[in-house]
């Protein structure tokens, strides 16, 4: 398997597998608990069908959206996801500049191995940073005023991370950030040279946003899980994202709203937009998903502020359904990162490529020649 051979999701997840070491492929293909969560938020689209219109002169499609102000050339854009230089050595960089061919929007972690001022020096595509709320409030003020000074488009607070979730495939294969030997990972880290090459001698891994306040994760080897249940502040509440996004001062959406309480609170507290997402099953299992609750919250909301489906996003359908309902735009983690491990850049290009050809076609083949085109008339959900 190789990037010539990948035309779908499915095959980018088997070229990851081939090129990371055991531990660090099932920190990103794992989720929590019995990971319930993590395969509906896929399926649930498929309880959905489209129902195309034909005959509507479709040699022009328009795949632009508007989030945050922004017009993005495709309804999609590369959610932030933590550590990516541990799954391949060019991490944010590639996905930073994959995302500007297409002109549209790269989201960066708190938790990123590559800082906001060089990400703010490579690309001018629009900017989201996915904010983690510290118990340490000197370390929350200093990311918050250096992510200001890097002119980022959007700060999105991530609000489901209140505890860790129980991410079993990480407890067995043992990971850790940094990566740490043990008797049962060694062989497999041993069985991927370049992988261990490429960590070794292509720039010391680090995580800018937080080493001059945290050890853990850069020089003190930790879970994610624990990291969560550790160093981010159980305390946070409805009256700190209202301090954060008066202190933000411009574009501020939460990540991780899943009721419509919630998204209307977030209305309340001058969001400008929600993600409706569940951290890709990761966090609390048996919980809904995205896209099954899509459509209640852009009932409640979606005429105030910006609703972004994330999560589960295989194919452009995909898309198509969760535009269908009403979501401003989609994003995902999964969606590039088995493309990044992969195949670096080039694999994060075919990949965001893919689901271009995907969406244009589909749009074609469902009478649709922009994204206003498309409306709950054109989709059909199954009886149970």
């Amino acid at each position: 398997m190789n990037l010539k051979d990948c035309h779908s999701f499915n095959d980018f997840k088997i070229l990851a597998k081939k090129k990371l070491p055991s531990p660090i492929f099932h920190y990103i293909d794992g989720a929590a608990d019995d990971e319930i969560t993590y395969k509906r938020n896929t399926n649930a689209f498929n309880d959905v069908d489209l129902v195309p219109n034909v005959l509507r002169g479709v040699e022009n499609v328009d795949l632009s959206t508007t989030i945050f102000g922004k017009k993005l050339d495709v309804p999609f854009y590369c959610a932030p996801t933590a550590l990516q230089r541990l799954f391949h050595h060019e991490g944010e960089r590639a996905v930073g500049k994959a995302a500007q061919k297409f002109n549209t929007m790269f989201g960066v972690s708190s938790l990123s191995t590559v800082s906001v001022e060089e990400i703010s020096s490579l690309i001018d595509t629009p900017k989201m940073f996915q904010f983690y709320f510290h118990k340490d409030r000197g370390l929350n003020d200093a990311v918050m005023d250096r992510v200001k000074a890097a002119k980022f488009d959007v700060m999105a607070l991530t609000v489901d991370t209140i505890t860790g979730g129980n991410r079993e495939r990480d407890l067995r294969t043992g990971f850790t950030s940094p990566p740490k030997l043990t008797l049962s990972s060694l062989f497999s880290f041993a069985s991927k040279p370049m992988w261990a090459i490429n960590y070794l001698t292509k720039g010391k891994f680090e995580l800018p946003h937080l080493q001059d306040y945290v050890g853990e994760g850069t020089s003190i080897a930790t879970s994610i899980g624990n990291y969560f249940s550790t160093m981010l502040d159980q305390s946070m509440s409805w009256k700190d994202a209202e301090k954060l996004c008066s202190q933000w001062g411009g574009h501020f959406a939460l990540k991780g709203i899943m009721s419509v309480e919630d998204a209307k609170r977030a209305v309340d507290i001058g969001c400008s937009g929600i993600m409706v997402s569940n951290h890709g099953g990761r966090q609390l299992d048996g919980s809904r998903s995205p896209f099954d609750q899509l459509t209640e919250i852009v009932d409640a909301v979606g005429d105030k502020i910006d609703v972004i489906c994330e999560g589960g996003i295989q194919r452009g359908t995909h898309i198509l359904k969760a535009l269908s309902i009403g979501a401003k735009a989609c994003s995902g983690g999964r969606l590039y990162l088995y493309a990044l491990s992969g195949a670096g850049q080039a694999g994060v290009e075919k990949a965001l490529g893919q689901y271009c050809a995907e969406l244009e076609r589909g749009m074609k083949l469902m009478g649709c020649k922009k994204i206003s085109d498309l409306s709950r008339n054109n989709l059909r959900f199954r009886r149970k």
